[in-house]
């Protein structure tokens, strides 16, 4: 027998185990269901934690190959989850919709926030959303924020990721904090430079002005220089710092159109440790945006902080073939931790709101917060 014919026989073995397993999954989750209606009439909530541990227990002492353990800890655990998701939509007659009604789109006289001064890489990422919008100029990220739940502005614009040093935390953290939507995403190349007035040479430098995130992103190019580092809210504020100082010995990180506003030079052009280098910006608005057309959403979520829990809300993610493009954790408190995670899928389409609410059953919480597209 030859490795083809070898192989179609072990395949059909699996098929007969399969017509056997089904049969029995579907039996489960019939009593699962019957379950529910007791914990609902009985008022008792869904999660029994210490049945849970006697399912895994009884299902590690059937196991007599030890190499096998951890996989039939995994698929009990993934049936666990199948089935309290079961008993929840056994319970829940109707389940509200993860996000309200659309608004609908006003980018054509929108005013738009951004952190910063002119020249700041936001003022760029909303040209390029907004072109002809009204700029609203704020100071500090969750000024913007303020500004949008506000209604004072339409929008905000707001970096959340860099190709080099990842997720910009802050943004995250005022997402959840204000319950503000995320209706559009971008990318926006960084291309830093060494800015410094016209008579500073680069031997006269002793001092640099930029955003943190600047240093960060130009470390190679920074490293070994005699220069004091100091952080700025961002790079078009480092600029203005650097044109105001009198000392011929001051210069900034940042844009080149930052440089023009404010009359300085371009020492050194693209500084970046990677000429790759681009940063993430998203839209957000007080009220959701989307349709038929966008083609990502971003949720949060929590877990309880126990072995698994994770795992536990990734595998109906997987089993529902959605593809997940980014998942960032953030500091809660009492070591727990917030998610973020950003999938491919539309709000609107019925096999992925039932995949969404598999994984929200295993969560403590668990809040879509938009479905958009990335504009180019």
């Amino acid at each position: 027998m030859n490795a083809k014919e070898q192989l179609s026989e072990l395949r059909t073995k699996i098929d007969a185990i399969d017509s056997n397993m089904i049969p029995l999954f579907k039996e489960r989750m019939d009593i699962s269901a019957r379950i529910a209606v007791i914990k609902g009439e009985g008022n008792m909530a869904i999660t029994d934690e210490m049945r849970e541990q006697q399912v895994l227990e009884r299902a590690d002492a059937i196991v007599d190959d030890e190499t096998l353990k951890g996989e039939v800890a995994l698929l009990m655990r993934s049936v666990i989850a199948i089935s309290k998701a079961r008993q929840r939509k056994t319970l829940s007659s109707s389940s509200p919709p993860f996000l309200p009604p659309p608004r609908k789109p006003s980018r054509e006289n929108a005013i738009c926030a951004f952190q910063g001064v002119p020249g700041a890489w936001s003022e760029q990422a909303l040209m390029e959303l907004f072109p002809g919008a009204e700029k609203l100029r704020v100071d500090f990220f969750e000024d913007l924020f303020v500004a949008v739940k506000g209604k004072e502005a339409d929008y905000g614009v707001v970096p959340i990721e860099n190709s080099k040093t990842g997720a910009i935390g802050e943004t995250y953290d005022l997402l959840r904090k204000y319950g503000c939507y995320i209706v559009a995403r971008t990318w926006i190349d960084i291309r830093h430079c060494l800015l410094a007035p016209e008579d500073v040479k680069l031997s006269d430098i002793r001092e640099v002005f930029s955003h943190s995130e600047g240093f960060r992103q130009c470390s190679r190019f920074l490293r070994g220089k005699p220069w004091s580092l100091n952080a700025c809210r961002n790079t078009a504020v480092a600029a203005e710092t650097a044109a105001s100082s009198k000392d011929g010995k001051t210069a900034a990180i940042g844009s080149r159109r930052a440089g023009e506003l404010n009359g300085l030079c371009v020492l050194e052009p693209d500084i970046m440790d990677s000429l790759e280098n681009r940063t993430s910006f998203v839209v957000i608005s007080p009220e959701p945006e989307y349709d038929e057309h966008d083609d990502l959403i971003s949720f949060t979520f929590s877990t309880k902080h126990k072995s698994g829990a994770l795992c536990e809300i990734l595998l109906p993610l997987m089993a529902g073939g959605m593809n997940m493009m980014q998942l960032e954790s953030r500091p809660a408190g009492s070591g727990k931790y917030r998610f973020f995670a950003e999938v491919q899928g539309n709000i609107l389409d019925d096999r992925t709101v039932e995949t969404l609410r598999h994984a929200a059953s295993a969560c403590e919480y668990f809040e879509v917060i938009g479905c958009y597209s990335m504009k180019d």
